[in-house]
């Protein structure tokens, strides 16, 4: 694909260019200015096309370039600062599948008119929430919301926005990725108007999933929805573990491999129709009318998922083929990834963002690469190989995204793969097909794939069950995955290539990172960002205790599986020697059962007569950990940790339960100063602290009572603690306006200085030898997209 030393147009050197030019403006903090990428874009299409040995410098710069551009474009879409919290009046369509949950419908909604100062709106892509606050599903518009669907709304919409955690899920990264400009929910909802029926490929295969639910009685229906249409909102959280665990999310929905092999059936089934009419060839040869036939048939089963990236890049890749058949050439493997990639990268220059594109890519690379002969070995042969290849090539790239790794995976793939893709899959499609022609007709083929699938899934779960299923590994440095893609690379050259037992030893850095464990005498204190509510880690060099875990709506969100847990195992936490639940408010134990259902915990305590939502939250961790103690906090309990010695300051033995008032109030001592973790008590009882304990207030760091409420942080208190740093956690433009702007300025002026994880999101704090030191994970790890800092 070179002529005369000068790389190809579409060749891979190119394609490789212009995705790194794209993933080097992705991954910087800021976009350069708009004139400038401008200028960097012509100046790369230029040395893109002029041919010369430095064709990829140009590819390069236009990747740059054409990314800035467009994250900018998408970053532009966001609700302008005086449009948020205000309510206004939209009209639009209902875009995607809408998802129904216990108390509320999330829908994607496309602004196609909108009322005074809101209609620049117009044309944006804005994610809606219908809130049922009542916990009941009444009757109403609400349950007739479908996808397709022209609607006429009033809503109160605010710039995406979303917790910051290691481990975590980036909601902005989302927004910006999917071209989301706002985030909203209804304001007056019975004022909603449908204005016309559900029409289009969204409505369709909403209907058709319906069918599917109707008529298949076997709870694996939600399998044949995931696996025909793409639907995989009746997928439960348990659901998702387990293909997490035993390494299968990859087949679940639509996935490029059962697109490529659809394609392939069609175009099989096209060359036998072929040759039973020969005279259908003089008008169009059989080899581009089995390439054609592919085309359509991959274009047509990735409209049924969404057109999902996966889908798209395996429809790009038989275009490519058939493309090469109807001009009579051949198209090498690794050409036709190269111009998939680039057609991908010029259609939507952000998609490295995806999880799935480098999924998508890699794997197809490592099977380019390593497997050249494929198609001359026995088949069982070529099957193990290419799980090899996947397997080895792909955990460093799973590891950095996902934090995570199946050691059961490529056991579970080698059944799943076989059987899911030629026979469950085949059913769950011809059933649809046969409903789309004839009503009624795809109910057996259903039902098969469902009893098909019945087979596996028991297994399956068992297999995640097992110590061997997901493996959590600890937070990497970015030049980790490095090494280990070099350490694959080196496994996976030739036999005969010495030295590949030393390739593992690259891989150490991403699998056993520094974790960056206290001293003895040592403490570190990280407040992971919840939202509205609290939960804090506290860690010695060899224990980890846990004061609060975040709020949780039924239905909606629950901070411990989305925030606290993601971070535990970011920061290479395994085990919780004891959770302290500071008092039941829900925005402080509302996670409890999601982190003792992940980690195993020795000790939980809560003020005396709190203990029932402790007691609630038993069986999550007896289910799957074991035993565990319950008892009260009292004050004057002490412990000593590696050095730190911690002590409950209140409530005492015979204090009422008061609410917020009886919350455990816990100091952390070390040689090098102190902490205190005070729950939302308020300014009586931090009175009576000041009374009791003067000498045990005194803390370098201080976690802000009751989120910075205006009845707490007496004056008297903030003098006690002398604190040096403030920590508040609060909610983004929480409804309680914590933390009070007062209070704010009380511990200011007593030379505090205030962090809170609204603005900052994570926020660790260690307390050493070499003094207090403080990180911000918005600052620490700063983003283009970052809604906080515009």
């Amino acid at each position: 694909m070179k002529d005369g030393g000068i790389p190809s147009l579409f060749g891979p050197g190119s394609a490789v260019a212009l995705l790194a030019g794209a993933g080097i403006c992705l991954a910087m903090p800021e976009l350069p200015s708009a004139a400038l990428l401008w200028g960097l874009g012509i100046a790369g299409v230029g040395g893109w096309l002029w041919r010369w040995r430095g064709r990829w410098v140009g590819a390069l710069l236009f990747g740059f370039a054409w990314a800035g551009l467009q994250a900018g474009w998408a970053l532009a879409l966001r609700v302008p600062p005086d449009l948020e919290r205000r309510p206004v009046v939209l009209t639009g369509t209902v875009a995607e599948l809408p998802q129904h949950e216990a108390r509320r419908t999330r829908f994607l909604f496309v602004v196609e008119e909108a009322e005074g100062a809101a209609a620049a709106l117009r044309g944006r892509r804005i994610m809606l929430s219908w809130h049922d606050d009542h916990g009941a599903r009444t009757p109403g518009a609400r349950l007739k919301l479908r996808a397709g669907e022209r609607w006429r709304f009033e809503a109160k919409l605010r710039t995406p926005r979303g917790l910051r955690n290691p481990g975590g899920f980036d909601s902005e990264k989302h927004a910006l990725l999917q071209r989301i400009g706002a985030m909203g929910h209804l304001h007056h909802p019975e004022r909603a108007r449908l204005l016309s029926s559900a029409g289009g490929v969204d409505a369709w295969r909403e209907m058709m999933s319906a069918r599917i639910g109707r008529e298949v009685a076997s709870p694996s229906s939600r399998f044949v929805r995931a696996l025909a249409l793409g639907d995989t909102r009746g997928l439960t959280q348990d659901d998702w573990h387990v293909l997490r665990a035993a390494g299968l999310t990859h087949l679940i929905a639509i996935s490029g491999f059962h697109v490529g092999m659809v394609a392939s059936v069609f175009a099989v089934l096209t060359g036998v129709v072929w040759r039973l009419f020969p005279g259908w060839a003089r008008r169009l040869p059989r080899p581009q009318a089995m390439g054609l036939a592919a085309v359509l048939a991959a274009l047509g089963y990735a409209a049924l998922a969404g057109f999902a990236l996966p889908t798209v890049r395996t429809a790009l890749m038989m275009a490519v083929w058939a493309a090469a058949r109807l001009g009579r050439r051949p198209a090498r493997v690794a050409d036709t990834l190269a111009l998939a990639l680039i057609v991908v990268l010029l259609f939507d220059p952000l998609s490295p963002l995806a999880a799935g594109f480098w999924l998508s890519f890699g794997g197809v690379a490592w099977l380019a690469w390593c497997l050249p002969a494929t198609g001359t070995q026995h088949w069982l042969r070529g099957f193990l190989s290419a799980q090899a290849v996947a397997t080895v090539g792909l955990l460093p790239l799973t590891v950095v995204l996902f934090d995570q790794a199946s050691l059961a995976g490529p056991l579970a793939n080698l059944v799943a793969i076989p059987w899911w893709s030629l026979v469950v899959v085949p059913l769950s499609l011809l059933g649809t097909a046969a409903e789309a022609l004839i009503p009624g007709a795809g109910t057996w083929p259903w039902r098969w794939a469902a009893a098909c699938f019945d087979l596996t899934w028991p297994g399956f779960r068992r297999l995640a069950d097992t110590r061997f299923s997901l493996w959590w590994l600890p937070e990497a440095a970015p030049w980790a995955v490095a090494m280990a893609l070099s350490g694959a690379f080196w496994i996976l050259l030739p036999r005969g290539v010495p030295g590949k037992p030393l390739a593992l030893l690259l891989w150490l850095p991403l699998l056993w990172p520094d974790r960056g464990l206290p001293r003895r005498g040592e403490v570190e204190l990280a407040m992971i960002d919840v939202g509205q509510g609290l939960s804090v880690l506290v860690r010695t060099s060899r224990h980890a205790l846990l004061y609060d875990m975040g709020p949780a709506m039924r239905g909606d969100f629950d901070a411990g599986e989305r925030a606290v847990v993601p971070a535990l195992h970011a920061w290479g936490v395994t085990r919780l020697d004891r959770v302290v639940v500071s008092h039941d408010d829900n925005d402080h134990v509302g996670g409890l059962a999601s982190v003792l259902r992940a980690l195993p915990a020795g000790l939980a305590q809560a003020p005396p007569g709190q203990t029932a939502a402790v007691q609630a939250a038993l069986p999550a961790a007896q289910a799957a950990r074991g035993r565990l103690e319950v008892r009260d906090c009292l004050a004057g309990e002490t412990w000593e940790w590696d050095g730190v010695r911690f002590r409950f300051l209140h409530p005492h033995l015979h204090f009422p339960n008061l609410g917020n008032e009886s919350s455990c109030v816990l100091r952390v001592e070390t040689a090098h100063g102190a902490a205190l973790l005070t729950g939302d008590i308020g300014e009586v009882i931090e009175r009576q602290l000041v009374r009791q304990f003067p000498a045990e207030l005194r803390a370098e760091v201080v976690f802000a009572p009751h989120h910075g409420s205006a009845g707490s942080s007496d004056p008297r208190f903030v003098t006690a603690t002398g604190a040096r740093v403030l920590l508040v956690s609060s909610g983004y433009r929480n409804r309680f306006g914590h933390p009070k702007p007062q209070v704010v300025a009380r511990w200011q002026a007593a030379g505090a200085e205030v962090v809170d994880t609204a603005g900052n999101g994570a926020v660790q704090v260690w307390v050493s030898q070499d003094g207090l030191s403080l990180r911000e994970r918005r600052h620490a790890r700063p983003r283009l997209w970052d809604a906080a800092r515009r």
